[in-house]
């Protein structure tokens, strides 16, 4: 008999952690190879963690909602194996496929040095800190004293990787702000607090100094707690304001030949391919070859730097089952006709809805695109999602009155016109390029080919 150790796998380039969601089997459970046999959530999506092995289940070293770093033994198998592919073994081998920096992280000492020589260390008082939120501690040269001051939402009051980024996002607006020494007539007794700025109320209070107003409750109010999801969506969406320079640009587009051609194909292209035809691979077809000819807005700005991507990589905003929002990513786009987009399509948001996707499937995007239109908005100011520079709002196509130019002159017709929504970073993009690639993909709209063949 020989005892296996499964352990956290690497997830992908960013993730050093997970969150123990659900045991799928108990000890003393039987174990067949590539059995899921617990649940785990990450920052960046939920999975399930395959056994290698075939066995029995004889001990679990976590328990649900402890939080797990990669490469960490997660639980024992007996197996009928040999001794040849037991732990130390499985150990050297998954070593090999942990990033180096992750590797670095776990094997830190006990203490760590600050760019200013303060001393970073594992826990004060009993108070652990993961090594992920070590090193984004040194990174930020965060003093001792700082980190044990930030209130953490994890267990047990733990600093989550959320925790410590907001708390840097929320220092870097705070030491930005340029403090203006106010003269005796001009101070006032301030009247609420009511209407602090966004960057204000998203301070915590042992961060501000200031103690938050309670929310009066009255009868029949009910307490709803956020999801884990839900908190690191709120967390995303609010170091996007903080972090990029929003500004939106909005063109109307006229489609009505897309949807007079899809009215027309739909059916024979379903029975054809085998997939429904949509609107949105159409859109992502657009945008994709509008990157191509606006090379700067497939680009993502790391500090005082801006890296252009070579390749195409779309997001897809796609809204779950319980309200939440998920992204997953349309690798090399560009490179896709239009069966191949309607097909990547289905599949990353049939898959997203049942919580199918892969840690990678929703990493490495170059531009987002995400579609007020089906939930009836006509148009909308969508966030940024970091680090791209800009996303595309699709609204609702509607049936109007619009001007029709003939060589006979003009006329009003019924036409299916949609606003595109252009949110972008004006730190590094301008109105007239943020401008222009909106109408560039209007314009691919309106040129579509009806007698085109898919």
């Amino acid at each position: 008999m020989a005892r296996f150790e499964l352990r956290l796998p690497k997830m992908g380039e960013s993730v050093a952690e997970a969150t123990i969601t659900n045991w799928l089997k108990n000890v003393g459970d039987t174990i067949d190879m590539d059995e899921p046999v617990l649940e785990i959530a990450t920052d960046k999506v939920d999975s399930e963690v395959p056994s290698e092995v075939s066995g029995v289940l004889v001990e679990q070293l976590f328990s649900v909602d402890d939080v797990v770093e990669v490469g960490a033994v997660l639980a024992v198998i007996e197996t009928d194996q040999d001794s040849a592919n037991s732990a130390p073994a499985a150990h050297e081998a998954l070593e090999e496929d942990i990033a180096p920096e992750v590797l670095e992280m776990v094997r830190q000492p006990l203490t760590q040095t600050t760019s200013d020589g303060q001393t970073v260390v594992n826990s004060t008082e009993g108070r652990f800190y993961s090594p992920l939120v070590r090193n984004i501690a040194q990174q930020e040269g965060i003093a001792q004293a700082e980190l044990d001051a930030i209130m953490g939402s994890g267990k047990a009051g733990r600093v989550t990787k959320s925790d410590i980024l907001d708390y840097v996002a929320q220092r870097g607006a705070a030491q930005n702000a340029a403090p203006v020494a106010p003269s005796t007539e001009s101070v006032q007794k301030p009247q609420s607090t009511e209407q602090k700025s966004p960057a204000i109320s998203a301070i915590k209070p042992s961060e501000s100094g200031i103690k938050p107003q309670a929310v009066p409750l009255q009868q029949g109010d009910e307490i709803i707690e956020m999801t884990r999801m839900g908190k690191l969506i709120a967390h995303h969406m609010t170091a996007s304001i903080a972090t990029s320079a929003h500004v939106q640009s909005f063109v109307e587009c006229d489609v009505t030949k897309i949807w007079q051609w899809r009215e027309r194909v739909k059916n024979s292209y379903e029975a054809r391919e085998g997939e429904k035809l949509t609107f949105t691979p159409i859109f992502m077809e657009a945008v994709a070859r509008a990157l191509k000819d606006f090379p700067m807005m497939n680009i993502s700005v790391d500090g005082d730097k801006i890296i252009k991507h070579r390749a195409i990589n779309l997001g897809m905003a796609a809204s779950l089952n319980d309200g939440n929002l998920i992204v997953p990513v349309i690798k090399n786009a560009d490179q896709l006709n239009l069966v191949g987009m309607s097909k990547a399509v289905n599949d990353l948001a049939k898959r997203a809805r049942a919580n199918k996707l892969k840690p990678d499937e929703i990493a490495g995007g170059t531009y987002t695109v995400t579609n007020v239109g089906n939930f009836g908005s006509i148009m909308g100011t969508p966030i940024i999602n970091q680090p791209q520079v800009g996303i595309l709002a699709l609204g609702a196509i509607r049936k109007v009155p619009a001007v029709i130019e003939t060589s006979e002159g003009d006329f009003i017709g019924i036409r299916y016109k949609m606003y595109l929504s252009h949110s972008y970073d004006h730190r590094v993009v301008n109105g007239a390029l943020g401008g222009m690639f909106a109408k560039r993909v209007a314009d691919y709209l309106e040129a579509w080919d009806p007698q085109r063949e898919v």
